[in-house]
C-alpha cells in the first residue's frame, strides 16, 4: 500500500498546562504517513501530556493539532478517534472484565459491521496468538498479551495515525521483540506512527525521524540514524540505557 504524501498529523506551537503549570511549551512536530516517528525524552518531559492533548483529553492553551487540513485542536476524544487517530496509552488500559473478543468489539463499535470485521481480521493477522485467547477475560492475560490486545484494539479501528505511549513498559525483552515488527508493519501499510519509548534503541531501530522532548520543549529533531550516532544528545536527556 502506498502512503499518501505529506504529514498525516502535525502539531504547531502547542502549549498545554496541567494542574496550573504549563507542561508543553511551543511544541511543533510532524508525523508523516507510512513511517515511524520516535518521540524520546526523560520522565516528566511532557510526552504523555502531548499524547493526551492530541487525543482530546487535555485542551491546549495555544497552538494547533492538524490531521492533514482538518483541525483537531480542542476536539473531544470521540471526534479525534472518528477522524482516524488511535491512541495506545501508557499502562495497557484494556477492559479487564471483558474477553479479548469483547475488547475488540468495543474498539470498533462506531464502525459499520463490514469495516469492523475487516479491522478485527487485520488485527488478528498481526496477532494470531490472540485467537487462542479469544474468550479469555483481559484480567487473566499476561502483561504481554494485554499489550497485544490494546495494540489490536487500535489497529482494528483502521486508523490513519497511531500514537503508542511506552510500548515496552513493564514487558520482557522477548515480548518487545514480538511487538516491534507489528509496529513496522502498521507503518508500512500507510499509517503514520508516533512511538514514545523509554528505551531509545528500540524506538530508533524502528523510526525514520526522531524528536527529543525535554522540559516540555523540543530539544532535537532529525533522523533517527543521526540521533543514534550522537550519544551526547541522548546522555543529555537521560535516555541512553545499556
Amino acid at each position: 500500500m502506498t502512503a499518501p504524501a505529506g504529514p498525516a498529523l502535525s502539531l504547531s506551537g502547542l502549549c498545554v498546562s496541567r494542574g496550573g503549570r504549563e507542561v508543553l511549551h511551543d511544541v511543533s512536530l510532524e508525523i508523516p504517513t507510512g513511517e515511524v516517528t520516535a518521540l524520546l525524552g526523560p520522565n516528566g518531559a511532557g510526552k504523555s501530556t502531548l499524547v493526551l492533548a492530541v487525543g482530546g483529553v487535555l485542551r491546549p492553551s495555544a497552538g494547533r493539532v492538524l490531521l492533514g487540513s482538518q483541525d483537531l485542536t480542542r476536539r473531544p476524544p470521540e471526534q479525534v478517534r472518528s477522524a482516524g487517530v488511535a491512541i495506545v496509552p501508557e499502562g495497557r488500559r484494556l477492559l479487564p472484565d471483558l474477553t479479548v473478543a469483547e475488547n475488540l468489539r468495543v474498539a470498533t463499535y462506531a464502525m459499520d459491521r463490514e469495516e469492523a470485521n475487516s479491522g478485527v481480521e487485520r488485527a488478528l493477522e498481526l496477532f494470531p496468538e490472540l485467537r487462542a485467547r479469544w474468550r479469555v477475560p483481559g484480567r487473566s492475560l499476561s502483561g504481554g498479551e494485554q499489550q497485544m490486545v490494546v495494540l489490536a484494539q487500535a489497529i482494528a479501528s483502521r486508523p490513519t495515525t497511531l500514537l503508542v505511549d511506552e510500548l515496552s513498559l513493564g514487558l520482557a525483552p522477548v515480548v518487545v521483540k514480538r511487538l516491534i515488527p507489528v509496529i513496522s508493519s502498521v507503518a508500512s501499510s500507510g499509517v503514520a506512527v508516533l512511538l514514545i519509548e523509554q528505551f531509545a534503541h528500540v524506538a530508533l531501530s524502528l523510526a525514520r525521524s526522531a524528536y527529543v522532548l525535554e522540559g516540555g520543549r523540543v530539544r532535537y529533531h532529525g533522523t533517527a540514524a543521526e540521533l543514534h550516532d550522537n550519544p551526547d544528545i541522548l546522555h543529555s536527556a537521560y535516555l541512553l540505557r545499556k
